[in-house]
């Protein structure tokens, strides 16, 4: 291989992370006032863009790539997915409470409230970092193969991942300011999970054939972590305010975060072909 396709790759994967992380920038940049009147809207938005991520993207990208003799394989790498990340979490849980938090086990006159600041809140962003890296990772693989398929190809693949991507960093440093992480922290913890994207590509780039031929079973786990950061984490969050117009501000901006991946994703075409 030449290095102009490992450069190329490198470059396009590098620009994709960048260029989210400026438009999100903006977001950060804004008063904490407007920050915390959005951070409620971009959790909902948030949700509908990682299911729609996972459920309209991820996994059927998998099950397209593995073909139709693999589905049931498909289907055991998405709940080896989940459960990874289930024991993931207990994990980060299990040294959050023995750090800082009290929790079951350690009763203690603490109020309720910190219970939760200590409980899912603490694991909620080290989840939704590692879920992202390795999703952005994928995406740099995807990235790699249609440039090493066609230069164009790899540009446009490149265009799509970004627009499907946006919606979904922005949403995560929404998240990432929820679960109490400062905005410029979460602001640099994102990019750096969004450069991600490089590392795959590169690797992509090197391995070539070997690297793409586990991509489909890649794709089922990164689409399980984004599926069980939406359910496990966000949702039951979501349940918390239960006044009918919340209710529905949260069911429309699901609605729409879940449309916004599926009109990218339709652009995109697609992984595999």
């Amino acid at each position: 291989m030449t290095a102009t396709p490992f450069f190329a790759v490198a470059a396009l994967t590098a620009s994709v992370g960048l260029a989210s992380a400026a438009v999100a920038s903006l977001f950060v940049a804004l008063p904490e006032a407007g920050r915390r009147a959005l951070v409620p809207h971009l959790v909902s938005f948030a949700t509908g863009a990682l299911l729609g991520a996972a459920l309209l993207g991820l996994i059927p990208a998998a099950i397209e790539g593995a073909g139709p003799g693999a589905v049931r394989q498909v289907g055991l790498a998405v709940v080896a997915g989940l459960l990874v990340f289930f024991l993931l979490e207990k994990l980060v849980l299990w040294r959050h409470c023995h750090d800082e938090a009290p929790c079951e086990g350690h009763p203690t006159d603490v109020p309720a409230a910190a219970h939760h600041h200590g409980g899912t809140n603490a694991a909620l962003g080290p989840m939704l970092l590692v879920g992202e890296a390795f999703h952005n990772a994928l995406d740099g693989v995807i990235v790699a193969a249609a440039y090493l398929t066609r230069p164009e190809l790899g540009v446009a693949t490149a265009l799509a991942v970004f627009a499907h991507e946006l919606p979904q960093e922005i949403g995560n440093i929404a998240i990432l300011i929820h679960a109490g992480v400062h905005r410029w922290r979460a602001l640099l913890l994102n990019l750096v999970s969004s450069l991600g994207a490089v590392l795959g590509g590169v690797l992509a780039c090197l391995l070539a054939g070997r690297a793409l031929s586990a991509l489909p079973y890649a794709l089922a786990v990164a689409g399980a972590s984004l599926l069980y950061v939406a359910v496990a984490d966000l949702i039951p969050g979501l349940h918390r305010q239960v006044d009918p117009r919340r209710s529905v501000e949260q069911i429309l901006l699901i609605i729409a975060g879940l449309a916004v991946i599926w009109f990218t994703q339709h652009a995109e075409g697609p992984a595999f072909g």
